[in-house]
């Protein structure tokens, strides 16, 4: 019974082998941005970059069709042109860069579904939208490993000044270190897993499984490693239930992914080892504010 239920599905088919192993590769890159969007406060601004990317997305489907090079490349340029001329536009005029995002965000989410309009279908559109990572090929494997391995490989070099300037920008400064620049190396990563996640979740819920995981991680750990230690198995964990509970119940499997992760953000606001509701509850109530 447990195996009809938990290994038949990944055992008998082949699309929910290549569903899984994607979602392992998501988890793994995608967590470790999900952490330092979450220590960075850039929860929002990847959020208005995840939408950014589909005008260019879009543009590659008017350009190739459903071409899996030419709408990551496209999504790929789009997320970094929004980034740079956010950061171009903060910097020269009074406007803050997280509100520049926004403005990019719903220029960007407009003009993609009107691009896409010109050409494509109704389908076309949800499927860029919301992704179908059951439709994963080898291909779009392909990208999703090499994405997490480049992530990773990005990580681990700029490791050490990334989390001094999360934390402390001004000694980076005094130290004749310009953090911008890895404040856009960084925002290129991110980039990068979002248009590797666009492939398999869709625009709309691609950063869920990035974002998520890292706030769920945030209730249990205090270290930049160990809430990434934390956050991949729960994305891992939420892509998997959430692959099984879609294919048993015929549902659309991004959304089941990302409510998964929503579960498990949910039970660790409730009961994790620090600033949970159990937390702060069981302090003195002198003590509590």
């Amino acid at each position: 019974m447990l195996f009809d239920i938990l290994i038949a599905p990944f055992a008998d088919f082949g699309f929910m082998r290549r569903a899984l192993v994607a979602s392992l590769a998501l988890a793994v890159g995608g967590s470790s941005i999900g952490v330092f969007l979450i220590l960075r406060r850039m929860s929002l601004m990847g959020d208005a970059l995840a939408h950014a990317l589909l005008p260019g997305a879009a543009l590659g489907f008017l350009l190739g069709g459903l071409s899996l090079p030419a709408m990551s490349l496209g999504g790929f340029l789009a997320g970094i042109a929004t980034a740079l001329v956010s950061g171009i536009v903060a910097r020269f005029t009074s406007l803050r860069e997280d509100a520049t995002f926004a403005a990019s965000y719903l220029t960007a989410m407009a003009l993609g579904v009107l691009i896409v309009s010109l050409r494509g279908s109704a389908v076309d559109l949800m499927n860029i939208l919301f992704g179908a990572i059951l439709a994963v090929d080898d291909a779009a494997l392909i990208l999703v490993v090499s994405t997490a391995t480049a992530t990773l490989v990005g990580l681990a070099a700029i490791y050490r000044p990334l989390v001094v300037e999360c934390f402390n920008p001004g000694f980076l400064a005094a130290m004749g270190i310009r953090g911008s620049l890895y404040h856009y190396l960084f925002l290129a990563l991110a980039v990068l897993n979002m248009v590797a996640g666009f492939q398999a979740l869709g625009t709309l819920m691609a950063l869920g499984l990035i974002l998520l995981p890292a706030v769920a991680a945030s209730f249990w750990a205090r270290e930049v490693w160990s809430m990434t230690l934390i956050a991949a198995p729960m994305a891992f964990a939420s892509a998997a239930i959430g692959l099984l509970v879609s294919f048993h119940a015929g549902l659309p499997s991004g959304p089941v992914i990302v409510l998964c992760a929503s579960l498990f953000f949910l039970g660790s606001l409730l009961f994790g080892a620090r600033a949970s509701v159990r937390v702060r509850l069981a302090r003195p109530v002198h003590l509590r504010g």
